[in-house]
């Protein structure tokens, strides 16, 4: 007798890389992105944080080391067992990279908002935390060559916080948020609004029910997308992503693997006063 075909499919595991080392509760923090979002039984979300990063994403020496770090996070993400990798960063740290040396889905959450904005209405915008991050939506549109549907940004002037992100802060920041959206819509003529940064996740509920036009949260966006072309068969193309002639994974990991023990003794960073009395 025939054994019937099971109709148990194996669960989509995607990983989720966090731009900074951290553990416990600033972790969960991150993990609210898929927790709160329902893609049903068949998709789970694991994250894992970068060894050692930069202290924040605000300009091309930034972008350098973010890109070096998430590349190094998910080498072996592949090998592991994992179906696509999604970036939990708007500056789309290591996707090129990552997409080269992997052979599954790299999702950035930076391209992904923009173009979903341009699905869903004429003119997006950007609502931020603070001005510092705007290299970031820069290096993105000119590369996507989409400036004519940008309808500009709104700012409260607040430095984020990388770890607790929003959390306890929600009596203040909410509001400030919500007033930002508003001259958004209201006088630069926004028709949907992105928030500028995953850690920003927090507050997607508060504004969406406060302000009239769509409000993209990128990082549950980009965990939709992962489903999405995990469930149709699309990736990346190979023409735009060659292969490397040769894989340097063990000094990758070396050097991370070097540069976290170091932060581990204590921070050796120079700001720019220091910088300044070196050259002299």
């Amino acid at each position: 007798m025939a054994k019937a075909k099971s109709n148990t499919r194996r669960k989509k595991k995607v990983l989720v890389l966090v731009p900074f080392p951290m553990s416990g509760e600033h972790l969960e923090a991150r993990r609210e992105q898929s927790v709160k979002l329902d893609l049903g039984p068949d998709i789970e979300f694991h994250y894992r944080p970068t060894k050692w990063a930069g202290t924040n994403f605000v300009g091309p020496y930034d972008y350098a080391l973010g890109d070096f770090t998430m590349l190094e996070a998910g080498l072996s993400a592949q090998d592991d067992g994992y179906d696509a990798v999604c970036i939990d960063t708007m500056s789309d740290s290591g996707v090129a990279a990552l997409r080269a040396a992997l052979d599954i889905p790299v999702i950035g959450p930076g391209r992904t908002t923009i173009l979903t904005a341009m699905m869903l209405g004429d003119k997006f915008g950007m609502l931020v935390m603070w001005e510092r991050w705007l290299g970031l939506y820069k290096k993105v549109m000119d590369e996507l060559g989409v400036w004519h549907k940008y309808a500009g940004y709104q700012s409260i002037g607040v430095a984020p916080d990388r770890f607790s992100l929003l959390g306890g802060e929600e009596k203040v920041i909410f509001p400030k948020l919500l007033a930002a959206g508003k001259k958004l819509i209201e006088e630069n003529g926004a028709d949907v609004i992105i928030l500028g940064s995953t850690s920003m996740h927090q507050a997607h509920g508060f504004l969406s029910e406060n302000l009239p036009v769509p409000v993209i949260s990128p990082g549950p966006l980009s965990y939709g997308i992962a489903q999405m072309l995990l469930n149709v068969g699309l990736k990346h193309s190979r023409k735009s992503y060659p292969q490397p002639v040769a894989r340097s994974d063990h000094y990758i990991h070396t050097m991370l693997e070097a540069a976290a023990a170091e932060a581990k003794k204590g921070p050796k960073l120079v700001g720019a006063e220091g910088l300044k009395k070196k050259k002299k």
